[in-house]
């Protein structure tokens, strides 16, 4: 029959109480001969300890305590006068003993996994006395293995990588298991290992637990991962062993067994010819199933009639290949190029070229399409020379375009001002020819850099551009002069035919063969009896002195005129006035003091003296600025006038009627008369820079001459007059023109008038026009009475 595995370790537990109690059994009856033991007032006897070493089975599953041993002494007669004691590990808590007897039982279930053995120590005492009858003996409890524990994989779950197409018996992984139960005892951790699933592409090794493949050619690209269930088992493999198991994953790793192909036998592409050059034509791919390295791509170009005017490169990150223009297209040149492209790949496995090349080709087709080009100058850069004494309108050179494309349109020319801002440069539209707009100076400008630009006449947003580069050339149109500002001075006490200074020219031209100055003075100063002039030859001249005897007092400053040639052709010269300052001098030489008042001071005031004039100066100057200041801060009107600006006056009207009584504030004369003449208001706070005397009075001329002029002197006054107050004012147009018939038109003056009209009407218009009513209506009489 077979026995499960709970009935199969109830069985071992048997069977190991069985081989205990016969094992204690013969130890009780034999006797242990060892050193006497002396006991205090007794004669001397021997040590009589029965028993084994103890062994108790783990995991005892019982109600009852487990029987573990039996300790006794030849002192002990059965009488009950001997008791036995137990102490160390687990004592009273674990394992107990029978005072009377000497059993020792365990009171609760053991595991040898958590503890294989126990020490403990045991006495024999008197029970009267309490005093012991033999020493005490240290003895151990092993705890007996049984097995309880499966085997189990730490590590677990295993991944792994093995490389594809790699032969039978290649190790992927090894897997270890571990069980708890005691090795040394049984099969309890006698581990075998096998494979549950992964079958039949890996098998493992028994023992060891290395798993290797079983099947040769496994391809990744069928099928790149597997997963392995890997068991351990005890007790060697046998049955009612325990087991436990693992997953382990398998990847195949790629390996380089597949060449690179082009999904297609050919490719057509089409280009325009204004593609620049470096842009990408097409972008063409060759499959691989491999991946990572093993994929990366090789691409070239091994044949046709483009090799100089494409090139193909690799895209490292998606292995594709990108033909790109090396050189400008034309249409009208050709029309087609044909590629063939060959791929490959990068490192190759020897292992696989047995398969077959690892290599292949395709063929590309670029068809260029025509575009409407701009005109194409003859020539990228034109070198042009001219004189600067050249005259204006003179033809420098030319420059030519075409137009490319096979309508062969006309072209015309122009100049890009934005390179010739100043305009010194035409072209005739048509020619191209260059001629100069302005005089040229080539200390100036030496080259001028032009671009001109040619145009389709059939369609003008088609533009080519040219590069004019303009060389000056230099004629002798610049004198020589000195090359910098001399600070020429003499000393005192200098002698005869001493040098005090040494001049160089310059000049803005240059002549091919160098500058050659030839230096003298002017025939005035040659005969001057204080300084000489010496050419040394050398572009280059001295300055001496004829005496000694300078004295600042007689004279400070000297001026020698220099007269300086140059050698050009024609040659110019120029006169250039050299300053001279007489000095005091230390011994050495060196300037001191060139001041020609320094002998003055002391003969007339001191240094103390001029400091106290400039403090005084100084003190008149605060006082004067203190007076100016109080007196500014007075508050004074801004206009002299102490009369009221009618202009500033505001009328409120409260009738609807008007009248003489409003009018009184105002000069009637100015609106009925011309002639009167303003008086200008002068303000305080500004300093008016023109003064009108007055306006001029009219003469009889023809009314609208008369009336054109009166507003224009309004108009000139209120624009012009630095008078004028900085607020808005009322200018006055009320003039009717001198000798009018009608006189004045305005209202104000209809009192005094004797016109004929007729205004009682307006007392029947009610309330509101009651006052004109009576102004004008009933006659003058009526008004005043």
């Amino acid at each position: 029959m077979k026995l499960g595995k709970v009935e199969f370790c109830h069985f071992l537990q048997l069977i190991a109480l069985f081989l205990c109690f016969s094992g204690m059994s013969q130890a009780e009856l034999s006797r242990s001969r060892s050193k006497p033991y002396f006991q205090s007032g007794r004669s001397r006897t021997k040590r009589s300890w029965v028993w084994n070493q103890f062994f108790v089975l783990e995991e005892y599953m019982g109600s009852d305590p487990l029987y573990v041993g039996k300790l006794h002494s030849d002192v002990d007669k059965g009488d009950g006068s001997i008791k036995y004691i137990l102490s160390g590990e687990g004592a009273s808590s674990i394992f107990i003993i029978d005072e009377n007897t000497g059993d020792i039982h365990a009171t609760k279930r053991l595991d040898r996994e958590e503890q294989a053995y126990y020490t403990l120590r045991a006495q024999a005492l008197d029970r009267l006395t309490n005093k012991p009858v033999e020493p005490e003996s240290e003895f151990v409890i092993k705890i007996q293995d049984i097995n309880d524990n499966e085997p189990k994989f730490l590590d677990g779950p295993y991944t792994a990588g093995v490389p594809e197409m790699s032969p039978v018996g290649t190790s992927v992984v090894q897997v270890t298991a571990t069980d708890a139960d005691d090795p040394t005892y049984g099969n309890s951790a006698r581990v075998v290992y096998s494979i549950l699933q992964g079958q039949p592409y890996f098998s493992v090794e028994p023992k060891t637990g290395v798993i290797k493949t079983a099947l040769p050619n496994m391809d990744r690209e069928a099928k790149d991962q597997y997963l392995l269930v890997i068991q351990a088992k005890d007790m060697v493999g046998q049955n009612g062993g325990l087991s436990g198991t693992t997953s382990v994953t398998v990847t195949l790793t790629d390996v380089n067994d597949n060449p690179p192909r082009f999904p297609r036998r050919s490719y057509q592409y089409n280009v325009p010819e204004s593609l620049p050059v470096a842009s990408v034509v097409a972008r063409i791919k060759a499959a691989d199933a491999d991946i990572g390295a093993n994929a990366e791509m090789e691409y070239k170009i091994v044949d046709g009639d483009g090799l100089g005017i494409f090139k193909i490169s690799v895209d490292k990150d998606t292995q594709e290949g990108i033909i790109t223009i090396q050189k400008e297209l034309d249409f009208e040149a050709k029309t087609s190029y044909t590629l063939r492209i060959e791929a490959a790949n990068k490192d190759a496995d020897p292992r696989f070229l047995s398969l077959g090349p690892f290599s292949d080709t395709t063929t590309v087709k670029i068809i260029v399409e025509d575009v409407d080009e701009p005109p194409v100058f003859s020539s990228p850069l034109y070198p042009m020379e001219v004189s600067e004494a050249t005259q204006v309108g003179n033809i420098i050179g030319t420059v030519a375009a075409h137009d490319p494309d096979s309508s062969n349109s006309p072209v015309r020319y122009s100049i890009d001002r934005n390179t010739d801002l100043e305009r010194y440069f035409n072209i005739d539209a048509n020619s191209g020819v260059i001629t100069t707009a302005k005089s040229l100076d080539r200390e100036t400008n030496a080259i001028h850099n032009i671009t001109v630009l040619a145009m389709e006449s059939q369609n003008p947003s088609q533009v080519g551009r040219g590069y004019v580069a303009i060389t000056i050339l230099d004629i002798n149109d610049n004198a020589p002069e000195f090359a910098m500002d001399y600070e020429t001075t003499v000393c005192e006490n200098a002698q005869p035919g001493q040098v005090i200074q040494k001049i160089s020219a310059v000049d803005r031209d240059e002549p091919s063969n160098g500058h050659q100055f030839y230096f003298s003075l002017t025939t005035d100063a040659s005969n001057n009896h204080n300084f000489s002039l010496k050419d040394n030859k050398d572009n280059t001249a001295s300055i001496l002195t004829r005496r000694n005897g300078f004295r600042r007092q007689e004279q400070s400053v000297y001026y020698l005129p220099v007269f300086i040639v140059d050698s050009g052709s024609p040659s110019l010269s120029s006169t250039n006035t050299l300053t001279i300052r007489v000095c005091d001098c230390d011994a050495d030489g060196i300037a001191q003091t060139c001041n020609a008042e320094a002998y003055v001071l002391p003969a007339g005031l001191s240094t103390g003296a001029l400091i106290a004039i400039l403090a005084c100066v100084l003190t008149l100057l605060v006082l004067i600025l203190l007076i100016v200041t109080m007196r500014r801060r007075k508050k004074e009107p801004l206009i002299f006038d102490e009369e009221r600006d009618i202009r500033e006056n505001i009328v409120r009207y409260d009738d609807e009627g008007g009248g003489e009584e409003d009018t009184e504030a105002f000069d009637m004369a100015a609106l009925r008369n011309l002639n009167v003449i303003r008086d200008s208001k002068t303000r305080r706070d500004v300093t008016p820079e023109i003064q009108f005397l007055g306006r001029p009075t009219f003469k009889s001329i023809p009314d609208n001459v008369i009336f054109r002029e009166f507003i224009w002197e309004r108009l000139k006054e209120a624009d012009v007059d630095p008078g004028a107050p900085p607020y808005d004012s009322l200018q006055t147009y009320a003039f009717e023109g001198n000798g009018s018939v009608a006189e004045s038109l305005s209202s104000l003056d209809s009192i005094s008038s004797n016109s004929d009209q007729n205004y009682d009407y307006l007392s029947d218009w009610g309330p509101r026009f009651k006052r004109l009513a009576d102004m004008y209506g009933t006659g003058q009489e009526s008004l005043y009475s």
